[in-house]
């Protein structure tokens, strides 16, 4: 496979005076074979002579400004050469960590080990293939020149022009027709033949065996159709490993970082299913590592662990609240289950650290490490995964940049001072190296300062929060004392009454006596959930005011012997009502009941009498009431008879 990489020099796309160089590298099946610096233009003719199968860039913008000039340079890329970003796609990482993945080393302040570095991870199957064409390609052949305003000799002239581009059409069609591809056409015809013929053909342009040219009479477009939006295609199918860390409970933490230690995935949620978070972590990558920040692995993290068949991880001891602020604290996250979640995975990450450092020293580059560290992790020999993979053979560490220039002999003083000025340049060069390498050191020494203070601040504000909702926690519970304090009060007075009228229940001579408050639904209620009311129960009720016909009946549904009422003698209404619902109502004067609070006693000789004198007139009652009826009848069965007898006559 030849892959050519390129790494701009100087210059800019986006300038009109500084048009950009490129440093080119050329890969013969991973092996650098040359670099040379070339221009734009001459970059285009070489691509087009030597038609590699990948072009690699570590940045879009090296090669256009924006979508419309990155499709012209596509458009003009030979069908055959897929233009690839190594970095990525929407998102994108450095060109140094690509590198690290594979184990290999350069010097990014030289833009010709950037282009080699380019093709060796391009060889290797890093990056992204760059899309803006759909896979339908349009051919158009049209006329190559004008007819002209007139003449005599016009119409053999125009008959000329359409005819060639007929002519040509044909041949096209031939050819899709004899490479058996789908195609529509759509002519415009024109005096002696067509004037233009597009063919739409449902392949890339790459399958499509027409090329774009121009001859006298006629000329060939052809090209891809545009996608809306430029797409990015992994070239790799294999998902990367991951080290998941997960926080189980009522809100689920879910961490992932890659086997280099940087973060991937972070988010929780209260409503994951154990389904929703496979499919999450699936949408990352591939979990190599499930891991727990306690001792003992929670089952629900088992479970997903087995899943994916991953390595279990779980620290000696389960970490505390410090070590999880420690390891997180170069991280953002936006609660606990997060933080938990993330700290796992970075502490399963940091006991692999030393295994992963001799695994790099043993490797050759041109190997994808994550792939050598998945397969030891797994108990895999490292010399049996070597031997296995069988990598691409080792990129040179250092490539001539250009072809080599004859040396010319120093022949005058100004030649030799040029080349004194240079070394005192290099030396200038290696002190402002060093002056910037003591600032990056300085630089990283303030950072990691800043990073303890914000973390033990950030410490600070999380005690002082969970100070303050264990506070509102002990106030809630307080707020529950009191409230089942207060019914442990009215469950006492209920007992006691309970029992007072349990007592009188037991005596012969006294019968107990319940209190409403009102003869009402309420008020019936209210001794209901205070005392009770049974079957056989005798009520006292104050006064009838407010009565209703409803909780009479609910009265003499619930089955009570006798309702007592005191104060001014019963509504003569309820006296009906009370007898049709068949509940026995007693004046208080003739029984003289003794009232404590809800409770009260009557004497039993009393309140059998006052039933007596109740059922004599129930008993009168119902002698009425059966007369009435009987009355009626009489009445009703005249009233037919007379209207019988009018009928007849």
């Amino acid at each position: 496979m030849k892959v050519f990489g390129i790494d701009i020099i100087k210059g800019s796309v986006r300038s009109r005076t500084r048009r950009p160089v490129y440093a080119l590298a050329r890969a013969e099946d991973g092996e650098i074979t040359g670099v040379e610096e070339v221009t734009g233009f001459r970059l285009q003719r070489i691509l087009a002579a030597e038609e590699p199968d990948i072009l690699a860039v570590d940045s879009i913008q090296e090669i256009a400004a924006d979508q419309h000039e990155l499709r012209t340079f596509l458009q003009a890329l030979p069908p055959s050469t897929k233009l690839v970003q190594v970095t990525g796609g929407e998102r994108t990482e450095s060109l140094g960590k690509v590198a690290a993945r594979y184990n290999i080393s350069f010097n990014k302040f030289d833009p010709y080990a950037e282009a080699r570095t380019t093709a060796q991870v391009a060889s290797l199957g890093a990056g992204v293939e760059v899309i803006a064409f759909e896979n339908t390609t349009d051919i158009v052949v049209s006329r190559h020149r004008s007819p002209g305003r007139g003449g005599w000799s016009q119409n053999r002239y125009a008959r000329k022009i359409h005819g060639a581009v007929m002519q040509k059409a044909r041949e096209i069609e031939a050819r899709l027709r004899g490479a058996g591809l789908d195609y529509e056409k759509k002519e415009t015809k024109a005096f002696g033949g067509f004037s233009r013929v597009l063919f739409r053909v449902v392949a890339p342009r790459d399958r499509v065996p027409v090329h774009s040219s121009r001859g006298a009479d006629v000329q060939v477009r052809v090209a891809g159709r545009e996608l809306d939006r430029i797409r990015f295609e992994p070239r790799s199918s294999r998902p990367r490993y991951l080290i998941v860390g997960l926080d189980p409970g009522t809100t689920t933490g879910i961490a992932a970082v890659d086997l280099d230690g940087n973060l991937v995935l972070l988010t929780s949620s209260r409503q994951m299913t154990m389904s929703d978070i496979v499919e999450e972590l699936y949408g990352a990558g591939k979990p190599l590592i499930i891991a727990s920040d306690v001792r003992e692995m929670p089952y629900s993290v088992e479970k997903i662990r087995r899943a994916f068949n991953a390595i279990p991880y779980t620290p000696k001891q389960s970490l505390s609240v410090e070590a999880k602020y420690d390891l997180t604290a170069r991280f953002s996250y936006t609660n606990d289950h997060e933080r938990d979640a993330l700290s796992a995975a970075l502490e399963a990450f940091r006991s692999l650290q030393n295994k992963f450092r001799n695994i790099v020293k043993r490797v050759r580059p041109g190997v994808d490490l994550d792939e050598v560290r998945a397969r030891v992790l797994r108990g895999q020999p490292l010399d049996a995964v070597l031997t296995d993979l069988q990598g691409a053979p080792a990129a040179p560490r250092e490539a001539e940049p250009a072809a080599a220039v004859q040396e010319r002999p120093i022949e005058d003083e100004r030649v030799m001072a040029l080349d004194g000025m240079v070394k005192r340049l290099r030396s200038y060069v290696q002190e402002l190296q060093e002056d910037l390498r003591e600032r990056d050191r300085e630089v990283e020494r303030l950072q990691q300062d800043l990073r303890r203070a914000r973390s033990a601040t950030e410490r600070k504000v999380r005690r002082d929060a969970e100070l303050a909702t264990k506070d509102a926690t002990i106030e809630s519970l307080r707020e529950q004392l009191r409230g089942e304090r207060r019914r442990s009060r009215r469950l006492k007075k209920r007992l006691e009454r309970m029992q007072t009228v349990a007592e009188l229940e037991v005596s012969e001579d006294y019968t107990p006596l319940k209190v409403l408050d009102s003869l009402t639904r309420d008020g019936v209620r209210s001794l209901q959930e205070e005392i009770g009311i049974a079957a056989g129960d005798v009520l006292y009720v104050p006064r009838a005011h407010g009565w209703g016909r409803g909780v009479v009946k609910d009265l003499a549904g619930m089955g009570v012997r006798a309702l007592v009422v005191g104060g001014e003698p019963p509504d003569p209404h309820l006296l009906r009502v009370a007898r049709e619902a068949g509940l026995p109502l007693l004046p208080a004067g003739a029984i003289e009941p003794d009232i404590r609070g809800r409770t009260g006693a009557a004497k039993t000789g009393a309140v059998s009498e006052a039933l007596g004198e109740w059922e004599e007139g129930q008993k009168e009652y119902r002698r009425e009431q059966e007369a009435e009826r009987v009355e009626y009848l009489f009445k009703e069965y005249r009233s037919e008879r007379e209207k019988e007898v009018r009928r007849g006559g």
